[in-house]
């Protein structure tokens, strides 16, 4: 008797095809994900998110999001529910002909962020500061959230 090297892709001819199908389009869907050379149609179309930082000082929460490129005019922060809700559109540059760019790798579009945040937030004194290109707001916390100093006294 010959010894025959074990091929597992020669058993699967005998499983129906739908599964073969069904392996063809999962090898499809991560070919397409891990694909480089995009157009660039189809960078443009997909969602951002700006990254952001969220960070807990000992007087209010701070909120640091990048959004360089975007207007201030076109950012809209919201608090409703101790839900942070930011809000706005990255508009493309039309410069130049159409048709004539080599390469397009940033996004463009509008986006939403929402973080839950705890009821400790004083809603009424959020403020916002937008400069080169980063948004940070700054959530003070309510004086009973605040950390408290206790002295100790030595007997």
């Amino acid at each position: 008797m010959a010894i025959v090297r074990w091929n597992p892709g020669r058993e699967l001819v005998n499983f129906p095809t739908d599964i073969l199908g069904m392996q063809r389009e999962i090898n499809r869907m991560f070919d397409d994900f891990f694909r480089t050379d995009r157009d660039e149609s189809s960078l443009l179309a997909r969602d951002w998110k700006p990254a952001a930082d969220i960070v807990e000082e000992d007087e209010a929460y701070v909120a640091k999001v990048e959004l360089p490129g975007v207007k201030k005019d076109d950012v809209k922060i919201t608090m409703q529910d101790n839900v942070l809700t930011i809000r706005g559109e990255k508009k493309e540059e039309k410069k130049g002909k159409e048709g004539g760019a080599h390469r397009v790798e940033r996004y463009y579009g509008s986006f939403q962020r929402s973080f839950s945040l705890p009821s400790s937030v004083k809603s009424n004194g959020i403020e916002a500061e937008y400069k080169e290109g980063i948004l940070t707001i700054t959530m003070p916390k309510a004086e009973e959230a605040r950390p408290k100093q206790i002295e100790v006294k030595v007997k």
